[in-house]
């Protein structure tokens, strides 16, 4: 008699950590007041959001973009110059914003998906840096390498009723939070999907995908819309955050590797790998920015502070994102290819067999 199948749906066990992990999320402004803890989860969430967006079509799909800084700045632009220039208020400027990155991920993926392989990656490249350069010189619009600083918010009126004046970081925390919610569900509906299927065929064997009948550029194509969608979403919201946008800051390459790594770090393919990712990212990236690695490598003896080493480290390791950034691309490729969810996940199992192994001994 063959076995019963398992009824399709989700485990009990990680839907109630999830919202538990959700509900203290929500009350955590509640009981913590620092502006700086604030911030970090912010960024946090904005690094769940581009993580899980990108997942979508590179670690579902295979597709490795290394482009989506250019969503990330058609988001933050659009919804920044319609404020500053037009006096739009941020609610009703991005659904163009929002619009207009779809549209583009649309022709791009009609245009880019032909290719495969290394070519893919550079021509992704290639459009992200043709969007930072047309933000560099189209200055009636952007500013060019000045940037926009955003003057103010409009405070938000429903009814009549303020709802919120952003005059601090819980209102950016709460949307950050929301967002990033919805994008981690999303994934998870998407992981079940018939459309998520059809792109996990096409990421193992894209010739095998379309022997049978499966539309590789079209599933691409939808995958990089929904993507797209996400990440400009992302960049609006950071641009009204931060209060400031140049092509650097919203549309530079190092915002396109970050994307890729925190789903890279974490574990691709999988709905909690962007949001492991992110955790380790945002936190290695504060830790350079402020010196915190140095001291500790100082603190701990390795290095002498008074010697070339330790100089030279707390000069320049606060600039060293990108070679950071490829030294852990390496190390997770050597590994932990599977990134770090897939290496737990590996401990996990090893432990299990060698468990039962002795049960059974």
């Amino acid at each position: 008699m063959p076995p019963t199948p398992r009824p399709r749906g989700l485990a009990v066990l990680p839907v109630v950590l999830g919202v538990a992990f959700v509900v203290a999320l929500a009350v955590f402004p509640k009981f913590v007041e620092s502006p700086y803890a604030l911030q970090m989860m912010v960024l946090f969430f904005l690094a769940v959001i581009q993580g899980e967006a990108w997942n979508l079509i590179g670690g579902y799909g295979g597709q490795y973009s290394v482009g989506h800084a250019a969503y990330f700045g058609i988001g933050a632009y659009t919804v920044i110059v319609l404020l500053q220039s037009r006096g739009i208020a941020p609610w009703w400027g991005l659904a163009p914003a929002l619009a207009l990155a779809v549209v583009v991920a649309a022709v791009v993926g009609s245009l880019t998906f032909r290719l495969r392989g290394p070519y893919f990656v550079l021509a992704s490249i290639a459009v992200a840096e043709i969007f930072r350069l047309a933000a560099l010189n189209w200055k009636d619009l952007t500013n060019g390498a000045e940037g926009i600083l955003l003057s103010e918010i409009p405070p938000l009126v429903v009814g009549g009723v303020l709802v919120t004046d952003f005059s601090t970081k819980v209102p950016f925390y709460y949307m950050g939070l929301a967002l990033a919610v919805v994008t981690v569900l999303v994934t998870v509906w998407f992981q079940g999907s018939k459309l998520g299927y059809y792109l996990q065929a096409i990421r193992e064997d894209q010739d095998a995908a379309n022997s049978l009948g499966i539309p590789l550029t079209f599933y691409k194509n939808v995958a990089l819309m929904i993507s797209a969608f996400f990440t400009a979403f992302a960049g609006a919201l950071y641009g009204l955050y931060v209060g400031f946008i140049d092509p650097q800051t919203a549309l530079g390459l190092d915002i396109s590797v970050q994307i890729v790594l925190t789903a890279i770090i974490g574990g691709i393919g999988t709905v909690l790998g962007p949001v492991i990712g992110a955790a380790l990212l945002v936190a290695l990236s504060e830790a350079l920015r402020s010196n915190l690695l140095t001291d500790a490598l100082i603190g701990s003896g390795v290095v002498d502070a008074s010697s070339g080493v330790g100089q030279f480290l707390r000069d320049n390791l606060s600039h060293a994102h990108m070679l950071i950034y490829g030294v852990l691309v390496a190390l997770t490729i050597l590994f932990m290819p599977d990134g770090v969810l897939g290496a737990i996940k590996n401990q996990v199992r090893k432990r299990r067999t060698r468990a039962a192994a002795g049960g059974a001994a």
